[in-house]
């Protein structure tokens, strides 16, 4: 069930229609650190890294379609400010990094991201727990982690996401891009580490009414829900800041010394 064929959906025409690679890279910024993260041959993604603590949680954040890693220089700081380390690495095309864009690869991508994550780690001796978090297309990313590689995470957090593979099924045959949703769904409601869902009242682009239910699915027991009233889709750190980094502050500190079985190895689709 976890282990899904995502080439079908790696076709040029899926990929232009789905995302929105922008390049863009700026100045390290006083006390983050950037690293490059081979991926594939010839292929290198960009990261940054705002460390706070060597023992403070870690959150390794996967963005939404058309942000960078660098567009996160004045976002950072308010993570560390509740005291989480925050990794984020930029896809293919996107950032400074090389290559295309595809579905695939960014499922792919993901494992050695964490991998890269895990190795930094231990060199420079953190020893806070490490969460997953994705926002908007980042919840694929989040959620190929919270399944395949759960041994290695305290947590995963959503923000504005749903349990669908949405515009990349578009140019599919119904029965196969059916099949492939059910497949997805299926994955997602198997998480069954800690969860937090951080969703918008008013989500324009994910309804509010599918995070309540993929909310409602997950297979964990350790399962929150943060509903902002009177956001949208990109704008739940704004228009409820401290909610928003209140909820995130508690799980964090809630599941701290929590670590899942034993799981698949990374590197599964």
């Amino acid at each position: 069930m976890t282990n899904l064929d995502y080439s079908v959906l790696d076709s040029p025409e899926a990929s232009a229609r789905s995302f929105y690679p922008q390049p863009h890279w700026t100045k390290t910024p006083e006390g983050a650190v950037d690293y490059a993260i081979d991926v594939d041959d010839d292929i290198v993604l960009s990261s940054r890294f705002f460390p706070v603590g060597l023992a403070n949680p870690t959150i390794l954040f996967f963005y939404g379609n058309g942000e960078t890693a660098a567009g996160y220089d004045s976002i950072a700081p308010l993570y560390n400010e509740i005291g989480v380390n925050f990794f984020i690495a930029d896809y293919r095309g996107y950032g400074a990094s090389g290559g295309s864009p595809g579905f695939s690869k960014m499922i792919l991508d993901c494992h050695k991201v964490l991998e890269s994550l895990l190795e930094t780690m231990q060199v420079r001796q953190f020893t806070g727990p490490l969460y997953v978090m994705g926002r908007s297309m980042g919840r694929h990313s989040a959620f190929e982690l919270a399944v395949n590689a759960s041994e290695h995470l305290s947590g995963v957090i959503i923000e504005s996401g749903r349990p669908t593979i949405g515009n990349f099924t578009r140019s599919l045959e119904a029965d196969v891009a059916r099949a492939l949703e059910e497949a997805y769904v299926a994955k997602v409601h198997s998480i069954d580490i800690p969860a937090l869902v951080i969703h918008g009242q008013w989500d324009e682009g994910a309804p509010l009414r599918d995070a309540v239910e993929m909310h409602n699915n997950l297979r964990t027991a350790n399962k929150h829900l943060e509903i902002i009233p009177g956001a949208g889709h990109n704008d739940l750190m704004y228009v409820g800041t401290t909610q928003y980094f209140r909820g995130i502050r508690d799980f964090l500190v809630r599941y701290a010394r929590y670590r899942a079985e034993p799981g698949p190895q990374t590197g599964g689709g």
